[in-house]
């Protein structure tokens, strides 16, 4: 199993700030008659506020060969650092620091490292990929700048579903909203040329303090005739807690280089 790969999808897609904007409150049933305008700085308000952020979660991994489930740890300074440590039986496997502008691991199995910036990752996910679409996902929030000019709102299976005026060329995005709390049900990125899909489903949401997080994510990525499922439950979160970033590359290990 490529470990490497697999702790940077979960990352990126396992891996915001806060919305300043005035939240419309929630209701069970989404309303036919709410602006995109609303819905749009409702989502952004509903980004949690948080200076530090320690959480335990469990990680199960399906690709076409392997299946494997592993506990991480996840540290989070919001806006300025990720840091993980994957381990399986008390073994640390991986352990990362992500900051905005640098990219930082090294994994046990095979003896390498990396030191850089996010272009590794953006290669395999297929998509551009940086610290702020990364921290999105983690806190259940859309990888993408969503502004009215450019996006329209429809109501469907009781969520609002966003999506562009206009799709890109071979660029297709969608998401859509719950409407009790304005969080992200689900998000797509769909390139059909390259035959490459990515999807992320939050199945729950847990409150903690004021704001909601993500319960479980559910990770689907696709690239031609290859799949890979993950899987991300939050068993535990603790806010504003004094926590460190320990990280440095043992002595000895081969450097990962594009």
């Amino acid at each position: 199993m490529n470990y490497t790969k697999y702790i940077f999808i979960v990352l990126a897609i396992v891996l915001s700030s806060c919305g300043a904007a005035k939240k419309v409150k929630g209701s069970k049933t989404a309303k036919e008659n709410l602006s995109v305008k609303n819905i749009i700085a409702s989502h952004e308000a509903a980004s949690p506020s948080f200076k530090t952020m320690a959480a335990r979660i469990q990680v199960t991994y399906e690709d076409d060969d392997t299946q494997q489930s592993v506990t991480v740890s996840l540290r989070m300074e919001k806006d300025k650092t990720i840091w993980v440590k994957v381990s399986l039986l008390g073994i640390t496997l991986v352990k990362a620091n992500i900051t905005p502008d640098r990219v930082q691991y090294y994994e046990t199995i095979g003896g390498t490292y990396f030191n850089g910036d996010y272009a590794l990752l953006s290669d395999w996910l297929g998509t551009e990929i940086n610290f702020d679409k990364a921290q999105a996902i983690l806190l259940g929030q859309s990888i993408f700048n969503i502004n009215k000019a450019d996006y329209k709102s429809t109501v469907l299976q009781n969520k609002y579903k966003l999506q562009p005026n206009v799709q890109p060329q071979n660029f297709i995005h969608s998401l859509f909203l719950n409407p009790e709390n304005f969080k992200i049900s689900s998000e797509s990125l769909s390139q059909p040329n390259d035959e490459r899909l990515l999807s992320v489903r939050y199945t729950d949401y847990q409150k903690v303090g004021t704001d909601f997080y993500p319960s479980e994510i559910k990770i689907n990525t696709t690239e031609k005739d290859s799949k890979t499922n993950i899987d991300v439950i939050y068993k535990k979160i603790d806010l504003d807690v004094n926590i460190g970033f320990p990280f440095s590359i043992p002595e000895g290990y081969d450097e990962i280089k594009l």
